[in-house]
C-alpha cells in the first residue's frame, strides 16, 4: 500500500509550515492513519535551516496540544518535487517560489494550502513572524480548518 506524502513549506520553516506538520501530524495520528501518510514540511529559503520552530509557534502549538519541538527547520530540495505527492504552500509568494523550482511534470502537486480550507475565505496563511502573539493563533486557527479539510480530501482520493 502506497503512503501518501504531504510536504508544507512557508519561507522559512520556523512558524507557518512547521504548525501545519504538527497538527496534520495530530490529525493523523489521531484518526489511526500515521502508517498510510508521510508528513514534512520545508522553507523555500535556507534561513533558519537546523533551528527548531520559532518559540512563539511552539508555544501557540503547545497550547492546543501539538508539538513541534522536534522539528528542524530545512530548505526545499529538488528531491521533494518527485518524493510528496502534495506541496502545500503557505502563500502565493512561496506558491511562486515552489513553481519555478519545479519541473512541468511536477507542478500539478504544487498548491496553496488553505484551498482545503471550508470555515476560511482566505487562500493564504499569513507569516506571524513579525507581528504579536494573536497572529500565531490565527494561524493555528486556519491551519486546523485546512488540515481537516486536506485529510478528507486524502481520504476521499487515496486511501
Amino acid at each position: 500500500m502506497k503512503k501518501i506524502k504531504v510536504l508544507f513549506v512557508c519561507m522559512g520553516n520556523i512558524c507557518r509550515s512547521p504548525t501545519a506538520q504538527g497538527v496534520f501530524e495530530r490529525l493523523v495520528q489521531e484518526q489511526g492513519l500515521a502508517e498510510r501518510i508521510l508528513i514534512d514540511s520545508a522553507g523555500t529559503h535556507a534561513y533558519h535551516v537546523g533551528s527548531p520552530p520559532d518559540s512563539r509557534s511552539q508555544a501557540a502549538a503547545r497550547g492546543r496540544g501539538v508539538d513541534l519541538s522536534e522539528q528542524r527547520a530545512r530548505q526545499v530540495h529538488q528531491d521533494d518535487f518527485r518524493l510528496f505527492d502534495y506541496i502545500l504552500a503557505m502563500d502565493r509568494s512561496n506558491l511562486q517560489d515552489l513553481l519555478m523550482q519545479s519541473q512541468a511534470a511536477e507542478r500539478e502537486r504544487v498548491h496553496l494550502f488553505m484551498k482545503f480550507a471550508a470555515r476560511w475565505d482566505m487562500d493564504e496563511v499569513p507569516d506571524p513572524y513579525y507581528g504579536g502573539n494573536s497572529g500565531f493563533d490565527q494561524v493555528l486557527d486556519m491551519v486546523e480548518d485546512a488540515a481537516a479539510g486536506l485529510l478528507e480530501h486524502i481520504r476521499r482520493n487515496h486511501l
